[in-house]
């Protein structure tokens, strides 16, 4: 059995926007190549918690973490860590596709030409084997210069994947990747989360606990206390959470929502 190896570690992790508490004292390992869940209830603090990984969240305003959060052994939030190389490196994809108004392979290229120049041949090959990666080539093969903005939903937001993957992230954080999206184009991203699910560590915020079951492997319930600042109740591997779970709240939130 292959040991298994942490690629971001939190520990006693408090996060504050604009001086009000929203995460209290999170400790939380996300492991190499495995689908890690984060449920809970509406504003409990879920997608402001996974911002915090590759700290997108100090785009949104001024900010405050206690705490580390580690990415193989490096706190990301040092001072002199170079941000971009993080947010690189631990990529994230939104619960809304946020394409640019440009072609479908420029949308894919513009982080590559962000990190360096390659030549026209070589960035094809990157763009179609990203394009590949997120299931979606053979329906854009021949539309790769007409807009993003013309593809629907599901493939706009597989086009968002393919976009994250094209940098070679080391980790992908999806925050609800198919909100809006109907039951077949939500489908065809699960399957893509299960086609990725060996080569890259991927974090999800979802509200759909049988997604949760079917797409990952470890699973941390966050509920927020009376003064609406969210930890986390419970962490462990997604069968347990959803079969017999140690904390009586997260029995009570997860198991009616799975009838």
């Amino acid at each position: 059995m292959s040991k298994i190896v942490t690629a971001i570690k939190v520990s006693n992790f408090s996060f504050y926007y604009e001086n009000k508490k929203i995460l209290e004292d999170i400790s939380l390992d996300f492991y190499q190549d495995k689908v890690t869940a984060i449920i809970g209830p509406s504003g409990c603090g879920k997608s402001t918690f996974l911002k915090s990984l590759n700290r997108m969240s100090e785009l949104e305003g001024e900010i405050k973490v206690e705490g580390r959060v580690e990415f193989f052994g490096q706190n990301i939030y040092e001072r002199r860590v170079n941000l971009n190389r993080v947010r690189r490196q631990i990529s994230m994809v939104l619960p809304k596709p946020n394409l640019f108004p440009m072609s479908v392979y420029d949308n894919v290229a513009y982080g590559v030409k962000l990190v360096g120049w390659y030549p026209k041949s070589e960035l094809d090959a990157i763009i179609e084997s990203a394009i590949k990666a997120a299931d979606l080539w053979d329906e854009v093969k021949n539309k790769l210069h007409k807009s993003a903005l013309e593809l629907s939903g599901g493939q706009q937001q597989r086009l968002c994947i393919a976009r994250a993957l094209a940098v070679k992230p080391r980790v992908i954080l999806m925050d609800e990747p198919c909100f809006g999206l109907d039951p077949i184009a939500s489908g065809k991203i699960e399957e893509l989360i299960q086609s990725l699910r060996s080569e890259i560590t991927i974090v999800i915020v979802s509200h759909n606990m049988r997604q949760v079951t079917r797409v990952s492997d470890f699973t941390a319930f966050f509920q927020p206390n009376e003064n609406r600042v969210c930890s986390l109740v419970e962490f462990g591997s997604t069968t347990k959470i959803f079969t017999n779970p140690s904390d009586q709240r997260t029995r009570e939130y997860v198991l009616p929502r799975m009838n």
